[in-house]
C-alpha cells in the first residue's frame, strides 16, 4: 500500500477537537495511520481577515485510490461542519492530500503532489517532523531541502508536541 500524507488545519471553534475527530474518522477507513506531527499555530495565508490556525500533518497507508481518498477527506470535512463560502476562508477543518506515494497527477479535482506544498511553511514544518527525507515527487527534493530553501518560518509556532492518541 502506498504511503499518503495529509495536511490538517482548523481555525474555527474547538480547533484541536476538529483535528482529532478528523483523524479518528479517517482511522475508521481502510487506512493504517502512521506518524502524526506536533501541532502548530500559524497565521492565515491569503483570504479574508480571520483567526490563527492549528496545523499538523499525518502519514498513513491506504488501499484507497488518490481520488477515492480525496473524496473521503472531503466527506469528513463536510461531516465536521466545513462550509466552502470563499477561497482560503475560515474553516472548522481542512484536510489536504499532499503526497500519495510517487503519484504525479493533474486533474480538475486533484493535483499531486499538492501544488502549493513547497510554498507553505504551515505544511512543510509539520511534514518535516514526520518525514524529513520524504522525496516530493516531481521535485527531486526532500521535505528537509524544501524547508532549508525557505526563509525562516516566523509565523509557525509549536503549539503542542503530543496531541493525538489513536482511537
Amino acid at each position: 500500500m502506498p504511503a499518503a500524507f495529509i495536511g490538517l488545519g482548523s481555525n474555527l471553534g474547538d480547533r484541536m477537537g476538529y483535528l482529532r475527530e478528523a483523524l479518528t474518522r479517517l482511522e475508521q477507513e481502510p487506512v493504517r495511520l502512521g506518524k502524526v506531527s506536533p501541532l502548530y499555530e500559524t497565521e492565515p495565508v491569503g483570504g479574508p481577515l480571520q483567526g490563527p490556525y492549528l496545523n499538523a500533518c499525518a502519514t498513513f497507508e491506504t488501499a484507497l485510490s488518490p481520488v477515492s481518498l480525496l473524496r473521503r477527506l472531503q466527506q469528513i470535512e463536510t461531516a465536521l461542519g466545513r462550509v466552502r463560502r470563499e477561497r482560503w476562508g475560515p474553516r472548522t477543518v481542512d484536510l489536504d492530500l499532499l503526497v500519495y506515494g510517487n503519484v504525479i497527477m493533474r486533474t480538475p479535482s486533484l493535483e499531486l503532489p499538492h501544488p502549493r506544498l513547497a510554498e507553505r511553511d504551515f505544511v512543510l514544518q509539520p511534514l518535516k517532523d514526520i518525514a524529513p527525507e520524504l522525496l516530493i515527487p516531481g521535485t527531486g527534493k526532500t521535505v528537509s531541502q524544501l524547508v532549508h530553501e525557505r526563509p525562516p518560518a516566523g509565523g509557525v509556532r509549536l503549539y503542542l508536541a503530543s496531541w493525538y492518541h489513536r482511537a
